[in-house]
C-alpha cells in the first residue's frame, strides 16, 4: 500500500487483478476513444499559479453538495457494473465513501440493488436513474429510492441511445460472464476475483431482475436493456420525475451551454456538466473545455457539478476554478475497488485528498472554497 502513490498505480494493479472484459468496460470509450483520452489530456493544459509567504496553516477541504457538507467536494459517480469490478462492489464503495465523508451514486445498472446498499450503510446515499420505456418500472425506481431514504436523485439525460464501446462487443461483455473459452480463461487467470465471487449472490443487475415484469433471467434481462433505453426522453419528463421524486434533484450530461439554461429552468438543484466519461458521443468536446462557459452562463441560476477525466487531486482543483461546486470520480474508485476492494476506494479517495491539500497550499489558500480563475495562469 507504501507504494501507491497515484491512481494510475491502482489502474495497472486493477489491470492484474479484474477479469479483462471488466476492466475494459471501466477503461473505454466510445468508437475512436478520441472523447475519453481527451477528458483527461485537456486538464494538463490548464496551469496553476504558484503562491509563496502565504499563511498556508488550518487547512481545510470540507465544503458542500447540494447542500450537503462533504469532507471535499468529491462524490463516487455512477457507474454500471461496479460490482463485476470486486464482489459486491457497490456496497464496499457507498461503505468507504460514507467513512471518507462523500457521497456514493448508485447507478440503475449496478449489481448490487439499491435495497442492498441500504442495508450495509448508515447515511443517505444518491441515486442515478436512467429513464425507460416501461415507466412504471422507472416510478417504482423512484419509489426504492425514496423508501431507501436517499438523498438525491441523479438523472441522466445523455443515454437515450446506447454509444458503441468496441471493447464492450469484441469482450463479448455479459454479468455474469458466458461460458465460452475465452471467459472462461479471462476469469481463471483472476483467482482473487474468482474467490470474491464464489462468495456472493450478488452477480447480475439486482436493480432490475425481479422487479422488471418480464425479467426474471440474464437472457431476458439482455434483451430487455437492449430495447428499454427511451429516446423520447425531453425535457418535460423531468417535471414528472421531480414530483415523483419531491426531494434534491441533479441532472447529469450536460455539455452545452444552452442544454445548462434550459436545465437550469427545470427547478433541479445542480447540474453535471459530463460526457459520460467520453463514452456517449465520441468527438464531443472534454468536460473541462466546456465547464467554464457553462458555469458562466449559468451564474447562480443552478449549482454546477463536473464529472469526466479526474485522475488527480490536482484536477478536482482545476475543476473548482472553472465553476464547479462539486466533481465526481468514476474510473479512480472502480480502479481501486478492482485492485484492493474497499481498501482500494479509500486509497484513490486518500491519494485525492493529499493531492488537493497540498495543491491547495502551494497555490496559497487555506479553504477549497476559495479556489477560482484567479488561482490559473490565464
Amino acid at each position: 500500500m507504501s507504494m501507491i502513490l497515484t491512481i494510475a498505480d491502482l489502474k495497472d494493479l486493477a489491470r492484474r487483478r479484474v477479469p479483462k472484459m471488466f476492466f475494459d468496460y471501466a477503461d473505454s470509450g466510445g468508437w475512436t476513444e478520441s472523447t475519453y483520452r481527451a477528458n483527461e489530456e485537456d486538464f494538463q493544459k490548464i496551469k496553476f499559479r504558484q503562491r509563496v509567504m502565504v499563511d498556508m496553516s488550518n487547512r481545510s477541504l470540507e465544503s458542500t453538495m447540494i447542500g450537503e457538507k462533504v469532507a471535499m467536494p468529491v462524490a463516487l459517480a455512477p457507474t454500471g457494473m461496479t460490482g463485476m469490478q470486486h464482489a459486491d462492489g457497490e456496497m464496499l464503495a457507498a461503505q468507504a465513501a460514507e467513512e471518507f465523508g462523500v457521497p456514493f451514486t448508485l447507478s440503475t445498472m449496478s449489481i448490487c440493488s439499491i435495497e442492498d446498499v441500504a442495508s450495509v450503510t448508515k447515511k443517505p446515499f444518491w441515486f442515478q436513474l436512467y429513464v425507460l420505456r416501461d415507466k412504471d418500472f422507472v416510478l417504482s425506481l423512484i419509489d426504492r429510492a425514496k423508501a431507501a431514504k436517499c438523498s438525491a436523485l441523479v438523472l441522466t439525460l445523455d443515454l437515450q441511445i446506447l454509444g458503441q464501446r468496441h471493447k464492450d462487443i469484441r469482450n463479448g461483455l455479459s454479468a455474469p460472464p458466458r461460458f465460452t473459452p475465452k471467459h472462461v480463461w479471462q476469469v481463471a487467470t483472476r483467482p482473487g476475483w474468482c474467490i470474491g465471487m464464489a462468495g456472493t449472490r450478488r452477480r447480475t443487475f439486482r436493480n432490475i431482475v425481479g422487479h422488471a415484469k418480464g425479467v426474471g433471467d440474464l437472457t431476458s434481462l439482455s434483451s430487455w436493456t437492449t430495447e428499454q433505453f427511451d429516446p423520447h426522453l425531453s425535457w418535460k419528463d423531468v417535471a414528472w420525475i421531480k414530483e415523483r421524486w419531491g426531494g434534491k434533484l441533479i441532472l447529469k450530461g450536460i455539455l452545452d451551454k444552452e442544454d445548462a439554461l434550459m436545465a437550469a429552468k427545470t427547478g433541479a438543484d445542480a447540474i453535471i456538466v459530463s460526457n459520460h466519461g467520453g463514452r456517449q458521443l465520441d468527438g464531443a468536446p472534454s468536460s473541462i473545455e466546456v465547464l467554464e462557459e457553462i458555469a458562466d452562463a449559468v451564474g447562480d441560476t443552478i449549482e454546477v457539478h463536473m464529472d469526466g477525466g479526474i485522475r488527480s487531486g490536482q484536477d478536482v482543483l482545476k475543476a473548482l476554478c472553472l465553476g464547479a461546486k462539486g466533481t465526481y470520480i468514476g474510473r479512480p474508485f472502480l480502479y481501486g475497488l478492482g485492485a484492493l476492494g474497499k481498501e482500494g476506494v479509500t486509497k484513490a479517495l486518500e491519494i485525492i485528498r493529499k493531492e488537493m491539500d497540498i495543491t491547495l497550499a502551494l497555490c496559497g489558500k487555506r479553504l477549497v472554497t476559495d479556489m477560482g480563475k484567479d488561482q490559473l495562469r490565464r
